[in-house]
């Protein structure tokens, strides 16, 4: 595709009919693909962001064409750089968008095509939408109903009366259990199970009494799940994941959680039963959440933080037990000088003692 061809698949540029963004087309490349900035080869689109580090990368780039960041005066110093170099490039607003876009536009993707494979197991109960594929060996059982256009590949198990709106997309291996509710557009990588029994036992003097999960989960439209991911259900009500939310690999999310809108949950985050997030709630990897926390609107909890209790909107905590992070930053600056303090402490302590021992000796 001609880079003149590409910058009408941005949407930046399509906002902007009437001469659009800073460009430069230099030839007009023919691109195959993207790369990293110091990694891309002729034939390739790759992208810089405003302040990045990379920034001094780009001298020697070898892309054919180059996505920069737009400042006050467009691109600036920057787009001179590449000009001279017969590189071709645009100043975008935000450059990882646009490349996300180009990336897309220049790898599309291949859905394989609709029906029903002869190995797939499918109930007669159930009802199999438009355009919809099933894959190889696929099970299906009594009352499921599939949405319009949805793709399951290989080894998808969908328990009984699992409903898919339109769009879906389940990935090879994954597991939907009985009731589970997923809206238009969810996407469910490999291996993820959603809706298996949620950890609900109870003591006794015999041991641990399995309290029956009898509750289901729902996930909104276009939330997408990751590899090996868990999303369990409640003994009763539902867990409910909210519309547009992404959830990266190996995340467990436990019986009677309810996350809002536009969510980032990254890998290896768990959380316990009946914990609250908001919307725009962002936890960063193998972070953990207590039984019933709660994370108010667009908080962030950076790595491998503990949040037990309540973090208020938009606030950024860190550590365990999770504090601000302004906080948890001075105090991280003073772990490492705890030695030295130590030290100076016990010799303050044995002059100390010494004082007195002297004065108990006197006349």
């Amino acid at each position: 595709m001609r880079f003149s061809q590409l910058l009408g698949q941005l949407s930046e540029v399509r906002s902007q009919p009437d001469g659009g963004p800073e460009r430069d087309l230099a030839g007009d490349p023919e691109l195959l693909g993207g790369g990293a900035l110091g990694e891309a080869r002729a034939g390739q689109l790759s992208f810089l962001e405003a302040g990045s580090a990379l920034a001094a990368v780009l001298a020697g780039t070898a892309a054919s064409a180059v996505l920069l960041p737009a400042g006050a005066d467009g691109a600036g110093d920057l787009g001179r750089q590449l000009s001279a170099r017969g590189i071709a490039w645009v100043a975008l607003a935000d450059p990882r968008l646009g490349f996300a876009e180009a990336l897309e536009a220049l790898h599309p993707a291949a859905l394989p095509p609709a029906g029903i494979h002869p190995s797939a197991v499918v109930d007669p109960s159930a009802v199999v939408g438009m355009g919809s594929h099933v894959g190889a060996q696929v099970c299906i059982a009594e009352g499921v109903r599939i949405g319009a256009g949805c793709t399951l590949h290989p080894h998808v198990v969908l328990y009984a009366d699992v409903e898919l709106g339109e769009g879906c997309e389940l990935h090879a291996g994954a597991v939907v259990h009985r009731g589970s509710h997923l809206g238009c557009g969810c996407v469910v990588q490999a291996n993820a199970v959603i809706g298996g029994e949620g950890f609900g036992f109870v003591p006794t003097a015999g041991g641990w009494r399995k309290m029956p999960q009898t509750g289901r989960v729902v996930l909104e439209d276009a939330v997408e799940v990751g590899s090996g991911s868990t999303i369990d259900r409640p003994a009763v009500g539902e867990t409910r994941i909210g519309a547009g939310t992404k959830i990266d690999n190996l995340v467990h999310i436990g019986h009677g959680v309810s996350t809002g809108q536009g969510c980032a949950l990254a890998a290896q985050v768990g959380i316990a039963g009946g914990a609250r997030l908001g919307n725009g709630v962002i936890l960063a990897g193998q972070v953990g959440l207590a039984n019933r926390a709660v994370m108010g609107d667009g908080a962030i909890a950076s790595s491998k933080s503990g949040v037990h209790g309540e973090v208020a909107a938009g606030e950024v905590v860190s550590g365990y037990p999770a504090i601000p992070n302004r906080l948890w930053l001075r105090c991280s600056a003073a772990f490492n000088k705890l030695p030295d303090l130590a030290r100076s402490l016990r010799q303050l302590e044995k002059r100390n003692r010494e004082g007195q021992g002297g004065e108990s000796a006197g006349p």
